[in-house]
């Protein structure tokens, strides 16, 4: 499949009111096993890639780290791949579209760009809408016009004003973001139901959410009208605490209740090529 059509796929899998589910990955085996449970893309979680390479979230990792993780992950799935590349490790356009670029080259059809730096802060909305034309741009002159950028917005993640107006400010750089060409505006930290179903109506770009386990449930998100639902760090929480909670079973009382009911070596073996 050329890189185009596994855009076009990636895209059209993001349908208003039947959304794209994605349980985020952070490595190559993580990837591999999500797709054997059935999902028909690969997102990676920034934070959790972070993680997996023994760092802190918050671009404290290189273009040339993610792009590697990326070519990891397209190398054992058949499916479509999106790269959360955070604030795209620059603050200017052309630095962007380099991070596009590399993403690109190892084998990504979409990106998470988020509209915060590393401090908290977001950039303003005229520099932010810039540096989504250039991803676009970037990912035109690589030959894939379906390229799906997921434009991330932090204000509810954030807590960035008062809670009254911040419905008003997430649409106002939606207006912005559209015209940028974005494919779809990303609200993490916005669970309620009611406002998110009010964002959903007025906002000039489909709507994704980020899944929060002690929110509303998927069908409950789904219903809103979104088109894409991730679970961002998530599913690599419950992995590692997994492994924690195992670790401190086997150093305490040195029981096994907390390794029980997996699958075991073979499943996650047989999931990679030879």
């Amino acid at each position: 499949m050329t890189s185009q059509n596994a855009a076009r796929q990636f895209s059209d899998l993001h349908q208003p009111g039947s959304p794209l589910i994605l349980p985020n990955a952070w490595d190559a085996a993580s990837a591999a096993l999500i797709a054997t449970a059935g999902a028909p893309a690969i997102a990676t979680s920034s934070a959790a890639v972070a993680w997996a390479l023994g760092r802190p979230d918050g671009q404290h990792l290189t273009r040339a780290d993610v792009a590697a993780v990326v070519a990891r992950v397209a190398a054992v799935v058949d499916l479509p791949v999106s790269a959360d590349i955070e604030a795209g490790y620059g603050d200017e356009p052309d630095e962007v579209a380099l991070t596009v670029r590399a993403v690109i080259e190892a084998g990504a059809v979409g990106i998470n760009l988020e509209d915060a730096h590393g401090n908290g802060e977001l950039f303003p909305i005229e520099q932010q809408a810039a540096r989504i034309a250039a991803a676009r741009a970037a990912a035109t002159a690589a030959g894939v016009e379906s390229f799906v950028i997921n434009a991330r917005t932090d204000i509810y993640l954030r807590g960035i004003g008062e809670p009254e107006g911040r419905s008003a400010a997430v649409l106002q750089r939606a207006a912005a973001y559209a015209e940028a060409n974005a494919t779809c505006l990303f609200v993490p930290g916005l669970t309620d139901v009611p406002t998110l179903t009010d964002l959903v109506k007025q906002a000039p770009l489909p709507v994704s959410a980020m899944a929060d386990p002690s929110g509303p449930a998927i069908s409950e998100l789904a219903a809103t009208g979104v088109c894409r639902i991730s679970l961002g760090t998530t599913l690599a929480e419950a992995a590692y605490g997994q492994a924690v909670k195992a670790a401190r079973e086997l150093l305490g009382p040195g029981t096994y209740t907390a390794l029980q009911g997996y699958e075991g070596f073979g499943r996650v073996n047989a999931s990679f090529r030879p």
